[in-house]
């Protein structure tokens, strides 16, 4: 599936579940992995997950962009879009939307090593971090002691 038939997917749905036609962009981004889609409330556009889409199949997806339709819907029409929002709640269970969607697996799972440690002058405690920070901004959440930046080795943390 590409974008195209994604979009073609996203107006089908847009018009069989809730009446009125989605005439924006709908687009896959493959980089989304904590989340299933979004919704843009500027561009008025829908992300979908590429990797829900290669993960969970169809069914899961098809849930996916109800869930992005109802943001959609409701912020045009000035109602509550929120997820906290009575609205987007009620709509979303009308047309059998999902409120969360599946973790990916990979989503867990570091893609690169620490690469760094801040330990604490004055207590054993240390914090492991994958970019470099100033240790001066910062203090120890246990003593409140003043931390110093380690470089590590990348075959004994990885």
């Amino acid at each position: 599936m590409d974008d195209r038939q994604l979009q073609l997917w996203v107006e089908q749905i847009s018009l069989s579940s809730f009446g009125i036609p989605f005439e924006h962009k709908a687009r896959f981004n493959r980089r989304l992995r904590s989340t299933g889609g979004r919704y843009f409330m500027r561009s008025h556009d829908i992300e979908i997950s590429w990797l829900h889409y290669e993960q969970f199949g169809m069914e899961d997806v098809e849930k996916i962009i109800k869930h992005e339709l109802c943001h959609y819907h409701l912020h045009i029409k000035g109602g509550g879009y929120q997820h906290k929002d009575a609205d987007f709640k009620w709509l979303l269970e009308k047309v059998g939307g999902s409120r969360y969607c599946q973790s990916l697996p990979q989503a867990f799972q570091r893609k690169e090593p620490y690469k760094y440690k801040l330990a604490c002058v004055s207590c054993p405690m240390e914090y492991l971090r994958k970019r470099k920070v100033d240790p001066r901004k910062y203090v120890c959440g246990k003593c409140k002691g003043k931390l110093k930046l380690l470089a590590l080795d990348l075959k004994q943390h990885s």
